[in-house]
């Protein structure tokens, strides 16, 4: 089964609510239908500063230009919390090297000094790296960024909410306090890591609630819904954001929202994308029980797409921990030698 670009909707967030503050009827049967049948769709009218998103980027832009010797100050082997700079095809998806550089970075907090044995997870809590030096601009953009996308990505779970007919504050306790959600800006050149190929990002789902991307006008990004065997492109659309949802979401409503698997393909050589995806999760120590459906919707839920080499889990903090030392591991052989041994 395939399908044209047209199946990935277009959704305008000005639109969301009603004069009286409830969210429309329109909107929300809309975004059932992006939820459920693609997993992926595209939102405009989302907020923010005039001429923000193009700000950032060419920011971005403007640091990935900084000689290597600066970038590598920020050296991701540096932080036990997986912070910093990624070296172009450090990062593996699927066991395969990416076609990509990138910065990753949280919220700014002090690391946990004492946890629980079963709680490793507090591992990925601590201080972002960055050039404060060589590039003060960087840190100001991220983070104003973050605080919009928070906001955008706690308004579309509060609309996921009642689309799933539960109060809209269904969602908003595991997001109080000290949501750990995880930014990245991301440099691909195509060419020039040969174990890569093609590959920009390996075919993946991601691991928590909601991902709103910004993408620059190069492309690449491509999804498979559920139910299909092609590849969609999931055009750049000026001014929109790319929203998909990940596993916690997907275990929570036993697939009746989906957490589509997506790639991106490296841009060919001598092609530079730039993009920023940020992923609006909840605190480490969020369980994410069962989602109560409704006879209708518990009746169209697909079950969990699990993969053996891959399980989904309930507890958000392992899920990211899982995720992050899968993608990083000559962090966690350098940091944490004793998880790997313990799987």
């Amino acid at each position: 089964m395939s399908r044209d670009r047209a199946a990935i909707p277009v959704l305008d967030l000005s639109t969301a609510r009603q004069p009286y503050g409830s969210f429309s009827p329109e909107f929300i049967e809309q975004l059932r239908h992006a939820t459920h049948e693609v997993g992926f769709f595209q939102v405009t009218g989302y907020g923010g500063e005039p001429g923000q998103a193009d700000r950032l980027l060419d920011t971005i832009r403007r640091f990935f230009a900084l000689p290597l010797e600066e970038r590598m100050k920020l050296d991701n082997r540096l932080s036990p919390h997986f912070r910093g700079y990624t070296r172009m095809g450090t990062e593996v998806t699927q066991g395969r090297a990416d076609a990509r550089e990138q910065i990753d970075y949280s919220p700014e907090r002090r690391p946990v000094a004492d946890y629980p044995p079963d709680q490793p997870y507090w591992l990925l809590q601590g201080p972002n790296l960055w050039p404060d030096e060589a590039f003060p601009e960087l840190k100001p953009a991220a983070m104003a960024w973050a605080g919009l996308m928070s906001a955008v990505g706690m308004e579309l779970l509060r609309a996921i909410a009642v689309s799933l007919q539960l109060p809209e504050d269904y969602f908003d306790e595991p997001f109080r306090d000290a949501p750990a959600w995880m930014g990245k800006l991301i440099h691909y050149v195509g060419g020039v890591v040969e174990a890569a190929g093609d590959q920009g990002v390996g075919s993946h789902a991601d691991y928590g609630f909601v991902t709103l991307l910004l993408q620059d006008d190069v492309g690449g990004l491509e999804v498979q819904p559920p139910g299909t065997t092609g590849w969609i492109p999931v055009e750049p659309l000026p001014g929109a954001l790319v929203v998909n949802l990940g596993e916690m979401l997907e275990v929570a409503t036993e697939g009746y929202l989906a957490a589509t698997i997506h790639r991106v393909q490296a841009p060919p050589p001598g092609v530079d994308r730039y993009s920023v995806p940020f992923f609006w999760s909840p605190r480490l120590d969020a369980v994410i029980g069962p989602v109560p459906l409704a006879p209708g919707l518990k009746a169209a839920a697909r079950g969990i797409t699990d993969d053996p080499a891959n399980p989904l889990l309930a507890s958000f903090g392992m899920n990211m921990l899982k995720g992050r030392m899968r993608a990083h591991p000559d962090v966690t052989e350098r940091h944490y030698p004793g998880l790997l041994k313990r799987g």
